[in-house]
């Protein structure tokens, strides 16, 4: 057993805002309350800190298999458990491509093997994200997939994307698109506007986002079918979410903190590392994207972590690849720069990170802390000092525009299962590269 004592508990599902003790016994959370009067294995002095549920990063790029070399399943879960994420969602552009019931099933067992945080993985839509011929969806599913993307490579045929939008329904699953028109997209490098004119790089237009956002919506409304928008970049987009939620499309969306927080003026710098896919947008947009958090439009905070080698990222920003990492530096921006600001609330931080993509991943026994819920919990000290830097991520990924930042918040200990994996035991160190 492991007692958390005197930790401020926050969780807006089970309407806790308080001082209170958590006791977890194996993995599930046995009793929450004040004082829990029962002798444990190990008490935590929680005072001072604050405890929610696990946070769920619902779009990581783990590399593995086939890219071995910019990530590994095993590097991925530690940088997640050390940024404090107790679940994450891989996305299957791996190498093969995740289409089919072997690959889901090798995902799992490496994720068993390192023992950290629990990988969930997303199978694509169609063979080989080819965009042509839908997966079996059914047999994903009950092999362990979680959702279906084609990510970077979004589905352009209208027909099959509501076939894949009808079949999901069916599987009790979901579809998360990468909205990208990659007709207006090609070529592009980043955000279409004044700074991309001002640096002579062809730009990626905002429309390309929202003409696939405006077809997902309608799509999904006329099938009354689910549909998740990823990395949502712009206010056009922001706009039509809001809209089709108001009249009761079933329609949820993302947003990561670079896109919240950087802007495309950023590029000036011409650092490879702020390059992305969707860009970095306008400053109107990025305050499109905040105010989509505060009002709800917005679901859920994600990182779209996408690790790469520094010899990729060391190229010119036409030729570099799309992608940054974020599972070690996510939780800190967002406390820093929402939280403590006070643009978005503690509560509201814990839907967004957990409490939300619980929700629509349908993880019941995750995003809450109450007893029977299973023992996944993080623990955060809002007054840390943090200053970010790559030279020390778990990731093999070093690509961040966020190193030297000094920001305050971030996480002290992981919980997964009922067993602490962050801080990391040396002596025993499960999951040890």
């Amino acid at each position: 057993m492991i007692l958390l004592r005197g930790g401020r508990v926050v969780d807006p599902t089970e309407g806790l805002d308080a001082l209170l003790d958590v006791l977890i016994d194996g993995g599930r959370i046995a009793a929450v309350g004040s004082p829990i009067d029962t002798a444990a294995d190990r008490t935590v002095d929680a005072r001072g800190l604050v405890i929610v549920p696990g946070l769920i990063d619902m779009h990581v790029h783990l590399r593995e298999p086939g890219d071995e070399a910019k990530e590994t399943i095993l590097t991925g879960v530690r940088a997640a458990v050390r940024g404090g994420f107790t679940t994450v969602c891989a996305m299957p552009n791996t190498r093969p491509v995740n289409d089919r019931r072997e690959i889901t099933e090798r995902i799992l067992a490496e994720a068993r093997r390192a023992g950290l945080a629990n990988v969930l993985p997303i199978a694509a839509i169609t063979r080989a994200s080819g965009g042509r011929d839908l997966v079996d969806m059914a047999d994903l599913v009950a092999s362990g997939a979680i959702a279906f993307s084609d990510d970077g490579r979004p589905v352009t045929d209208s027909r099959i994307m509501r076939q894949a939008l009808a079949a999901a329904a069916a599987a009790g699953s979901l579809v998360i698109d990468h909205c990208e028109d990659r007709s207006l997209a090609e070529g592009g490098a980043i955000n279409e506007g004044p700074v991309s004119a001002r640096l002579g790089i062809p730009g990626i237009p905002a429309a390309a986002e929202d003409i696939i956002v405006a077809r997902d919506i309608i799509l999904a409304e006329a099938a009354g079918a689910r549909v998740h928008i990823a990395h949502l970049s712009t206010a056009g987009a922001v706009r039509m979410v809001g809209e089709a939620k108001a009249r009761g499309v079933r329609v949820s969306a993302e947003a990561t903190p670079h896109h919240l927080l950087l802007t495309e003026e950023a590029l000036a710098s011409r650092d490879a590392n702020l390059k992305m896919n969707p860009p970095l947008r306008s400053a109107s947009d990025a305050a499109a994207l905040v105010e989509a958090l505060r009002t709800g439009v917005v679901d859920v905070i994600a990182t779209d972590h996408a690790p790469h080698t520094p010899e990729e990222k060391s190229r010119d920003l036409s030729a570099a690849p799309f992608g940054i990492v974020g599972l070690e530096t996510a939780v800190s921006l967002v406390l820093d720069r929402l939280v403590r600001p006070g643009t978005i609330s503690l509560p509201r931080f814990v839907e967004l990170l957990s409490a939300g993509p619980a929700r629509l991943l349908g993880l019941s026994g995750k995003g809450r802390i109450a007893a029977g819920a299973d023992a996944d919990l993080t623990l955060l000290d809002p007054d840390l000092p943090v200053t970010i830097d790559k030279t020390r991520f778990e990731s093999k990924g070093r690509n961040t525009p966020f190193d030297g930042w000094k920001l305050h918040g971030g996480p002290v200990m992981t919980i997964v299962g009922g067993r602490i994996v962050y801080p990391f035991d040396e002596k025993n160190p499960r999951g040890r590269p």
